[in-house]
């Protein structure tokens, strides 16, 4: 018997929506869409979640409900990430969120975001290739999920999100050669883990899903945002150098102007590509994927194979 699930992923920067139907180990995509939250803007790095926040979140939900209304939908579920697990606000927030929308809001850990990114691109690869890295770029946090045999061997969030870092490193317009230093270093340090995890493992493969990794593969195709779903699709090493010098040296104006460039991205997009830019570099990365596919595929995942 099929059924129609959706999911909401109300994240630092977005709340995403998946509307999806499925029966036993099959599914069909119904409808994928997103709404501006900036939950993060002007608190994230004191761990506090804002009224304002609060109000942009309430709109992006009850705009999705309507969709969802639309469609007839069975089972609704809703997931927060890094900017409301790691608030000391949160249940303020959460009860102003039932109150006002009738959800429960379901506070995941990062360990269970990077198991469901993980669940989300095994549904749109199948077969992940060994020693693939799989890495997920967010607002408050970005996740890495080590494979072998199709697996996760290694999974880990780390709460050092595009949100996180233009408040800590606020870049000039263009940015300067001192502030890209300062955001490559400040990665660099907090991803001891992950450097010494590696160490001696070769990573042929990058699949990066989410915000930063969509919106290259739109300046790549020369597509407006949301107008062409991706399950996977290879971003050439070539492509992503040279869109690489073109958004470090570029300015506001200019990327607001760039075909393809989502407007949540205009002020997060550099350094996400300096964040890509150190694994491709650091793992020797051969081959690089991007996936639209990700934690809330995830939870689409579970369903269907439940």
């Amino acid at each position: 018997m099929k059924k129609k699930f959706a999911v909401i992923d109300l994240g630092t920067n977005t709340c995403n929506l998946l509307i999806a139907e499925y029966t036993n180990k099959s599914h069909q995509i119904l409808y994928q869409g997103k709404e501006v939250v900036k939950l993060g803007k002007g608190g994230i790095n004191k761990d506090l979640l804002t009224n304002e926040g609060l109000v942009r979140a309430t709109l992006a939900i009850k705009k999705h409900q309507d969709r969802i209304n639309h469609y007839g939908v069975d089972e609704v579920v809703i997931i927060a990430t890094s900017a409301i697990r790691e608030a000391i606000n949160k249940d303020w927030f959460t009860q102003q969120i039932k109150d006002s929308t009738g959800l429960d809001l379901s506070i995941i850990s990062g360990e269970k975001e990077a198991e469901l990114i993980f669940k989300g691109v095994k549904l749109a690869f199948g077969k992940i290739e060994n020693h693939s890295m799989i890495l997920d770029i967010g607002g408050g946090s970005n996740e890495f999920i080590l494979t072998e045999h199709g697996e996760p061997i290694w999974k880990q969030s780390f709460p050092l999100g595009m949100a996180r870092v233009i408040e800590l490193v606020p870049p000039s317009d263009p940015i300067t050669a001192e502030e890209i230093s300062q955001i490559i270093n400040w990665f660099n340090e907090r991803l001891e883990s992950l450097w010494n995890r590696v160490e001696k493992v070769e990573i042929p493969q990058l699949i990066g899903c989410s915000g930063a990794f969509d919106t290259l593969a739109d300046l790549i195709d020369g597509t407006d945002p949301g107008t062409k779903i991706r399950v996977s699709q290879q971003i050439e090493h070539g492509d992503f150098d040279r869109f690489y010098r073109q958004l470090v040296n570029s300015t506001t104006a200019e990327r607001t102007q760039m075909k393809g460039m989502e407007s949540i991205r205009i002020e997060m997009i550099v350094p996400s590509v300096l964040f890509i830019k150190l694994i491709i570099d650091r793992l020797n990365i051969k081959t690089i994927f991007q996936t639209d596919y990700a934690l809330r595929e995830g939870v689409l995942y579970e369903r269907i194979f439940s």
